[in-house]
């Protein structure tokens, strides 16, 4: 194994989970929760993913650090930080690089998740957080993730990469 090879297999960080949400309809505003159960194949309950294991978007996260970047990309001042409800991810995360997870398990809590891919933006950011949310957000957005195994997930639990 090469020395690049062997530092993208090791992911020694452990990250939290600062916060959770849901959306129980399409555009619906998000609900934040305490704790919520992830369903294998399912996605968050609450949520309103279409449930089936071809639906690679069960459940949607967002680096924490990453807000901050954002709201400076769209010029608002500090005492304005961006909300991880106001980009409808389902999961904020810190602590852990979430592209570090790319194409691996990783734990949640009670819950194992695998990415699935990288979460774009929407054209619908640009209306709800004003002109160049959508370049703002872009390489910014996180990952999505399928539920391999249910089980809760609550406020500041950790996340790590389970072991292959």
């Amino acid at each position: 194994m090469s020395s690049l090879q062997e530092l993208l297999a090791d992911v020694p960080q452990r990250g939290r989970v600062r916060w959770l949400g849901v959306r129980p309809q399409a555009r619906a505003p998000m609900l934040e929760l305490q704790a919520v159960e992830a369903r294998r194949d399912a996605g968050l309950t609450g949520d309103h993913s279409r449930p089936g294991p071809r639906n690679t978007r069960q459940v949607t996260l967002i680096q924490w650090e990453h807000l901050a970047v954002i709201a400076a990309l769209l010029g608002r001042a500090a005492e304005q930080p961006l909300r991880p409800q106001e980009l409808r991810r389902n999961i904020a995360i810190s602590g852990i690089n979430l592209f570090s997870l790319k194409g691996r398990r990783f734990r949640i809590g009670q819950a194992v998740l695998e990415t699935t891919g990288w979460c774009q933006p929407c054209a619908r950011l640009e209306q709800h957080l004003g002109h160049g949310a959508f370049q703002a957000v872009r390489g910014h957005g996180g990952i999505t993730a399928r539920v391999l195994c249910s089980g809760i997930i609550r406020l500041d639990d950790e996340v790590y990469v389970e072991a292959p």
